[in-house]
């Protein structure tokens, strides 16, 4: 089981952006995350709509960096 976690790499499930790459930036409770991704707008999502990959990358920088980071996978 991959776990929920600030840096890991999601597939939204759910939505207009479905099946859209994205990082979890931050973790807001335990029903909601702020994601950010190359075509996925910087907002919260509920976890129950993402399916997390083992992929993980680092989210300290700014969205214009963890953009380009997931453009690499």
């Amino acid at each position: 089981m991959v776990s929920i976690e600030k840096g890991r790499v999601c597939v939204k499930t759910a939505g207009r952006e479905a099946g859209e790459k994205c990082a979890i930036v931050e973790i807001i409770d335990e029903k909601f995350v702020e994601v950010v991704g190359e075509s996925v707008k910087n907002r919260r999502c509920n976890i129950s709509h993402l399916e997390p990959t083992s992929d993980s990358i680092e989210v300290s920088g700014d969205v214009d960096s963890i953009k380009a980071a997931l453009k690499e996978l």
